[in-house]
C-alpha cells in the first residue's frame, strides 16, 4: 500500500519532530499542508503532551504523528555528575551562575504511564527515537491501529526495527541535525550517509523507508523517492519558519551558512548533529566527561539561559543539519507545498 494511504496524508512529506524548537503548531501547519506533522513529546509532562494534541485536534482534522524516546534511563551517578560541574566551572564563574541544585526537564522514555495517558486519543500514528517500546506496549499501542514508525542509523537497527513491530524505518543519515537515533551502537563511526543508508535498508527490509538527512527542497525529494524511498522527513528547513519556536539566537545562526556541523555529546550526553559554537570548540566537540543521556544537560540549563539573556549562543545547542539551503521566514504551510512536485527532476 502506498504510504501516504497508510497514514492518511496527501505528499509523502514528513515533519521531523524536534523537541525544544516546536510545538503543535509547526506540525497543524505541516499536516494541513497534506504533509505528516510531528509533536515532540519526550520532553514533555502528561499534562503538557495532552494539550500538544487538543490544540492540533482544535485546529485540524488531519494525521498527525506524536514522538517519544525509547532511551534506557541510567542510574543517576554523582561522582560523573560533579565531575561534569567541576569541568563547568570556569563558565559558571564567567556567568556569574550556579549549577542547578536539581535535576528538571529530564527526557523520559515511553512508559505503561504515557500509554495510559494516550488511551483515549488512541492516536493514528507514533514514531520512537532509540529503538522501540517494550512489546507489552507496543502490542496495545498496534491493537488500536496505530502505525509505528521508527529510526534505523545502520542495517542492523533497521532489521531489528523490523523484527520488533516497526511498520515503516526512518532511514537517519549521518548528515541530519539533532539527536543519532543509534540504539544497537554508540560507535558513531558506524553512521552512513542518507542516499547510502536507504539504498542498504532498501536492499534489506520489507518496510516502507522514509529517507532522513540533508533534504531541503523538491528536487532532492524527487531523488530519494527515485531510489524507492516511500516519503522523506525534514526537519531543519522548518526551523525558521513562522510557526517554529526556534530561538532568537539559534535562528541568527541558522542564516549563516558558513558554518560547519558537528556531532557533539555536550549537550545532552548522547551524539547530536548541531552547529559548531565556542562551547564546542573549548571542551571538543565530544567529550568523555558529559554525563550519561540525558542527563548532561541540567548542568547547561542555567549557562544557556543567561547566555540567551545576553544573546549569545555559547551553550546552546544549534541544531542543524548539514545542509540549511532550504531554511526559509515563511509559513510552514507554503513551505510543504514546495517539498513536493511530481514534476521535478535533477
Amino acid at each position: 500500500m502506498n504510504i501516504c494511504k497508510q497514514l492518511g496524508i496527501d505528499i509523502p512529506i514528513i515533519q521531523a519532530p524536534m523537541a525544544g524548537v516546536q510545538d503543535w503548531q509547526l506540525a497543524v501547519a505541516v499536516s494541513n499542508a497534506g504533509g505528516l506533522g510531528s509533536i515532540p513529546c519526550g520532553m514533555l509532562s502528561p499534562e503538557k503532551i495532552i494539550e500538544e494534541i487538543t490544540s492540533f485536534q482544535s485546529h485540524s482534522d488531519k494525521p498527525y504523528n506524536l514522538n517519544f524516546f525509547c532511551h534506557e534511563m541510567p542510574q543517576l551517578n554523582p561522582k560523573q555528575i560533579a565531575e561534569w560541574e567541576k569541568t563547568l566551572t570556569p563558565f559558571f564563574k564567567k556567568l556569574e551562575v550556579q549549577p542547578p541544585s536539581e535535576f528538571s526537564g529530564l527526557r523520559r522514555p515511553f512508559d505503561e504511564k504515557t500509554l495510559e495517558l494516550l488511551r483515549p486519543f488512541r492516536s493514528p500514528i507514533l514514531s520512537f527515537h532509540f529503538g522501540l517500546p517494550p512489546n507489552s506496549l507496543l502490542t496495545e499501542l498496534k491493537s488500536w491501529g496505530t502505525k509505528i514508525i521508527s529510526s534505523a542509523t545502520t542495517v542492523e537497527e533497521g532489521l531489528w526495527l523490523e523484527v520488533n513491530g516497526a511498520d515503516m524505518v526512518i532511514a537517519q543519515g549521518v548528515e541530519a541535525g539533532g539527536h543519532r537515533a543509534m540504539f544497537l551502537t554508540k560507535d558513531h563511526s558506524t553512521q552512513m550517509g542518507t542516499i547510502e543508508l536507504t539504498k542498504q535498508l532498501l536492499t534489506h527490509l520489507s518496510l516502507p523507508i522514509i529517507s532522513a538527512g540533508a533534504i531541503t527542497n523538491s528536487k532532492q525529494t524527487q531523488r530519494h523517492l527515485k531510489f524507492g524511498a516511500s516519503a522523506v522527513q525534514i526537519g531543519t528547513t522548518y526551523l525558521l519558519c513562522h510557526e517554529a519556536k526556534t530561538s532568537t539566537v539559534h535562528r541568527q545562526a541558522l542564516k549563516d551558512q558558513t558554518r560547519d556541523t558537528a556531532l557533539t555529546n555536550l549537550f545532552s550526553g548522547r551524539l547530536a548533529r548541531g552547529m559548531i559554537n565556542t562551547f564546542m570548540e573549548k571542551l571538543g566537540p565530544i567529550n568523555e566527561k558529559a554525563p550519561d543521556f540525558p542527563y548532561a544537560s541540567n548542568a547547561l540549563t542555567p549557562l544557556r539561559r543567561k547566555a540567551e539573556s545576553l544573546n549569545s549562543e555559547e551553550f546552546s545547542p544549534l541544531w542543524s543539519g548539514t545542509n540549511r539551503s532550504g531554511c526559509q521566514e515563511i509559513s510552514a504551510y507554503e513551505l510543504t507545498k514546495t517539498f513536493y512536485h511530481q514534476n521535478s527532476s535533477n
